[in-house]
């Protein structure tokens, strides 16, 4: 850890805070969300439809206002967008704890999920424009920082959960606030260097079409689907296939927990690692390839597991119960530490320098809808395999989800899709 925070210390100001920023903004959100369907369900005592539609609009706002939240961010500047995003978060996860009337709920989910759809596109563009030649180091770095939120947010909201979710709400809302007034003090004002220009000559519209006619960018996200859908699976598949097996008693707390665990801390640990022996040994597309093959082989050993008789009861079921999803959760998460910091570098590649945080709006909202496509079928797969009896099949799926896509990867790579496009320079007018 020391010489990841070294290696943090050798980049600009902007950049260092950009990943602190990211840490400080999973702790707050995954603090509060994972118990927030609890907190409806049980005080509020809400039904269940309602649990999910309040639950659902967030998602559909992010997801759906990504495009918008990074255009914004092109045209007036990533810190706005930023400091807008994070005053939202505050408003509305103090309005979660504060509030019981389902018009608000509803409210002030929606304002969460803009407040991602302004504020993740500006930090990605931001990042990768401090970041210049070394932004591929700089994403590893990033995802290591995003990963430590996500593990210790969980742990400090079950902490604070435990006294009320009220007070769970107002420690989040108060984190968001503290970081709205760092970045405001100390973030620098920062734009795309073409933002001024595209902003004079292009509207909005011709901004939109001319990225959707970009057609290797579109074939890559569409590819990219597969590795969202794969990793989502430690959080949806694996933890349900724990509780089959292992019940929902203790021991299945303890190993869905170990998921989490394994997930997290292997890429705290090793993501710096993997990206600098993957950089010296290989082109970006193959990263990405290996990347993808490695998330699709993580669901080899769940697959193997149907297999072996379940046992009644004793060690034996308990090994059968956490191990395979523990090692699907760890090549799940080597498979993203490959991907990740090389995906990230090649949207900016694709978009050619220009109207980086509209590509990455685009790009979040195109796989946001693949996960939700995703994890309906893997939810279908799921209860055709207990209803049929039929246990191998959605590992099956899976697998053959994450071949497919390396495959299309690599097909892009070897047809020069990948590479950045070729800017045509305008002829200067002579002069006397």
């Amino acid at each position: 850890m020391k010489s990841t925070l070294a290696q943090v210390r050798t980049y600009e100001r902007s950049v260092q805070l950009l990943m602190v920023n990211q840490f400080s903004i999973n702790l707050g959100f995954y603090m509060l969300m994972p118990y927030l369907a609890a907190h409806l369900a049980g005080p509020l005592g809400l039904a269940g439809w309602l649990v999910g539609l309040i639950l659902g609009v967030r998602n559909f706002s992010q997801q759906g206002m990504f495009l918008v939240g990074g255009t914004l961010a092109d045209r007036l500047g990533y810190k706005p967008m930023i400091i807008a995003g994070l005053v939202l978060r505050i408003v509305g996860f103090a309005t979660l704890g504060l509030v019981e009337s389902v018009p608000a709920l509803l409210a002030a989910s929606a304002a969460t999920g803009l407040a991602g759809a302004l504020f993740n596109p500006a930090v990605r563009a931001y990042l990768a424009a401090d970041a210049g030649e070394r932004r591929v180091e700089a994403f590893a770095l990033f995802n290591v920082f995003y990963q430590a939120g996500i593990l210790l947010g969980p742990l400090v909201g079950m902490l604070l959960t435990g006294v009320s979710f009220r007070v769970t709400c107002l420690v989040a809302s108060g984190i968001f606030a503290l970081l709205s007034i760092v970045q405001i003090r100390a973030l620098p004002a920062r734009r795309g260097d073409d933002a001024k220009r595209e902003q004079d000559q292009e509207s909005v519209l011709a901004q939109w079409r001319g990225i959707l006619a970009n057609r290797p960018f579109l074939l890559f996200s569409v590819a990219m689907i597969g590795s969202y859908v794969m990793s989502f699976q430690v959080y949806l598949a694996l933890p349900l296939e724990v509780r089959r097996l292992g019940g929902d008693g203790t021991f299945g707390t303890a190993a869905v927990a170990l998921l989490f665990a394994v997930s997290g801390l292997s890429t705290i640990l090793g993501q710096t690692r993997v990206t600098a022996w993957c950089r010296a040994r290989m082109e970006p597309g193959h990263a990405l390839v290996w990347g993808l093959l490695v998330m699709g082989v993580a669901f080899v050993p769940l697959l193997a597991a149907t297999a072996i008789p379940v046992p009644d009861g004793g060690m034996g079921l308990w090994l059968l119960a956490a191990v395979p999803p523990a090692l699907s959760a760890l090549l799940l998460a080597l498979g993203t530490m490959i991907a990740y910091p090389f995906e990230m570098d090649t949207i900016v590649r694709l978009s050619g320098d220009r109207l980086v945080a509209t590509h990455y709006g685009l790009y979040n909202t195109i796989c946001g809808i693949g996960i939700t496509l995703g994890n309906l079928l893997t939810g279908v797969a799921l209860d055709a395999a207990r209803d049929a009896g039929m246990s191998a099949l959605p590992w099956m799926a899976l697998l053959v989800l994450g071949l497919s896509c390396a495959a299309a990867l690599y097909g892009l790579h070897r047809t020069g899709r990948l590479a950045p496009p070729t800017r045509v320079k305008q002829r200067e007018p002579s002069t006397a």
